[in-house]
């Protein structure tokens, strides 16, 4: 019987370990591609996870207790914009006045509001809730530039009852407002808008001009340009709402369908007759710079004036993305003296 002998491609005949060695090296080859799309994978599902981490997480603070969260200025109250549902709002007061604020319950606060200092009402994004760390660090430049802070969940957020709609949204934040002018005097009420939020504070902002009234001052910081736009790119901003109850689609026969999304801030804006400053970052993930660049273009129009509306971009370089805009150290100025502006 003869004896089959293997040869190369240069006819020289395979030996064992040439054998071998190229098994290794293929072996070697397909474990480190396996091991980078392990990693690959591994992160994409990290990036995806952070997000719903966090709404997770915030879930587990307890809201009626803004201490715990390192708020020492500030208090929890539960307001009732409609029969059946209960907003959570957190209250802090300017910075100066901490050590007085220290054991006081919801009356002193209430009255601490009409002390003549500005007020915020800082009207948050989709999901979380207000002990967000990007919406208690808005809260504390606010504070510490010597201005009350105001911060709701609107219903459906947070410990907050009721569904989330655009109109139970436009009515919490309305009512709040109506609430905080009953009790601070002459003091300068502004909104300070924040994604999903900045659709809100127009809307409102259009509700009190159809009443004859308006706010002093609106922020719109990482705005989009119309719900309708956010909702064909990023889906229902309310979908996370429905995800807390696993069967609710079933009898409610898919309640997203029939809660539709407008937010037009862009044809409201044609309306408001209200300073406004823009604030945007060049890295915004969410909702591109351009958009801002389209909304200070449209109230720019609106106003007819450069002085009456502003828009400020921050350097993509600093890596703010969506929500970290309270943390250059530019800003404090920049409220000041937009603050300042209104009283001029």
């Amino acid at each position: 019987m003869k004896r089959r002998v293997d040869k190369s491609e240069g006819g020289e005949p395979a030996t064992g370990l040439q054998k071998s060695s190229l098994t290794l090296k293929d072996v070697h080859a397909s474990s480190h591609w396996s091991w980078a799309k392990i990693g690959l994978i591994s992160f994409l599902v990290l990036c995806a996870t952070i997000p719903t981490l966090q709404h997770v997480l915030s879930d587990f603070v307890d809201l009626s207790h803004p201490l715990d969260v390192g708020l020492n200025h500030t208090i929890n109250v539960y307001l009732k914009p409609e029969e059946g549902v209960r907003v959570g709002v957190w209250h802090t007061v300017p910075e100066h006045r901490w050590k007085e604020a220290q054991g006081k319950n919801a009356e002193w606060y209430e009255k601490a509001l009409g002390d003549g200092s500005p007020i915020f009402i800082y009207l948050h994004g989709n999901g979380g809730n207000r002990s967000a760390l990007h919406r208690i660090g808005v809260a504390n430049v606010l504070s510490a530039l010597g201005y009350h802070v105001l911060v709701m969940d609107y219903r459906g957020f947070g410990d907050s009852t009721g569904e989330p709609t655009e109109p139970g949204l436009t009515t919490d934040a309305l009512y709040l407002y109506n609430w905080i002018k009953k009790r601070s005097g002459n003091s300068l009420v502004c909104v300070w808008g924040h994604s999903i939020g900045s659709g809100v504070t127009t809307n409102v902002a259009v509700k009190l001009l159809e009443e004859g009234k308006k706010f002093d001052g609106i922020i719109l910081e990482g705005a989009m340009l119309s719900g309708r736009a956010a909702a064909k790119q990023y889906g229902h901003p309310f979908s996370w709402f429905y995800w807390k109850f696993p069967y609710i689609q079933f009898f409610l026969f898919n309640p997203l369908k029939n809660n539709k999304i407008v937010f037009p801030l862009d044809e409201n804006l044609e309306k408001i007759r209200t300073p406004i400053l823009i604030l945007h970052s060049k890295d915004d993930h969410v909702s591109p710079f351009s958009v801002a660049q389209e909304i200070y273009r449209i109230a720019k129009k609106a106003q007819n004036s450069d002085e009456r509306v502003k828009l400020v971009l921050f350097d993509g370089k600093h890596g703010y993305l969506h929500n970290g805009l309270y943390r250059d150290h530019r800003l404090p100025n920049m409220l000041r003296e937009f603050v300042q502006s209104l009283t001029a």
